[in-house]
């Protein structure tokens, strides 16, 4: 028994450490959307047998970072350009709901748990570090969101999250993953908006905030991708 039970604990930790280098590969680009993923391959690479690999491409197929094809092979899913526009319009919905009903929820210490993600978001600015960035800031907002008190925006608003990181990365790389300090700076008014309780200052905020991610966005596609398309905000 004892025996049977290491090897489910070893197998759980490999499949843990495939999940998190994959899932990292992904978001940061290093692994671009339609990359294959051979199990073959992935095995020989990190030196394990194909059971581990399927679970961990299982728990990246559960959070859309990659599709299984229907010849089985799967891919690393491809961001569909063409549903931005409603993405942005719900992306931007729920900066604006959560951030003005957080200013209406005020508490000091989730307030600090807020300024602790914020730190951290500051701290991957100034070192460049793109992930880092991705992370810190997809917490800043679902601390937002928990603040506000609605389980339903929070689970909706960390999924828009979790489906938006590599746009995300794409957003920041358009500025080399020097992200001017201004990013910083409008997490900073948001915070004050929330402790001062003014919830019409914090909902202005928060769509200035979705809006100058949307047309660095756009800016991209257009420039870059050499795909023109129309991304707007209500």
């Amino acid at each position: 028994m004892q025996n049977e039970a290491d090897n489910v604990r070893v197998r759980g930790s490999g499949t843990q450490s495939v999940y998190i280098t994959l899932r990292r590969e992904i978001l940061s680009m290093a692994l671009e959307p339609g990359s294959p993923l051979d199990e073959v391959r992935l095995s020989e690479r990190f030196g394990m047998s194909r059971t581990p690999i399927r679970e961990a491409l299982l728990r990246l197929a559960a959070d859309g970072l990659v599709t299984t094809l229907p010849n089985r092979n799967t891919i690393v899913a491809t961001i569909d350009f063409a549903s931005l526009p409603t993405y942005f319009e719900a992306l931007t919905l729920m900066y604006r709901v959560t951030t003005r009903g957080a200013a209406q929820r005020r508490n000091p210490e989730v307030m600090k748990v807020i300024r602790s993600h914020q730190r951290d978001f500051a701290d991957a600015v100034a070192a460049r570090d793109a992930y880092a960035m991705i992370e810190a800031n997809r917490e800043f907002h679902v601390a937002i969101a928990e603040l506000a008190g609605n389980s339903y925006y929070t689970a909706f608003f960390a999924r828009l999250l979790d489906e938006g990181r590599r746009i995300l990365r794409l957003y920041y790389s358009t500025f080399d993953d020097r992200l001017p300090r201004q990013y910083v700076d409008e997490h900073e008014e948001m915070i004050a908006a929330i402790e001062a309780g003014d919830a019409e200052r914090a909902d202005q905020l928060a769509i200035a905030h979705a809006g100058q991610i949307v047309r660095q966005i756009q800016d991209y596609i257009a420039r870059d991708l050499d795909r023109p398309v129309a991304i707007s905000i209500s």
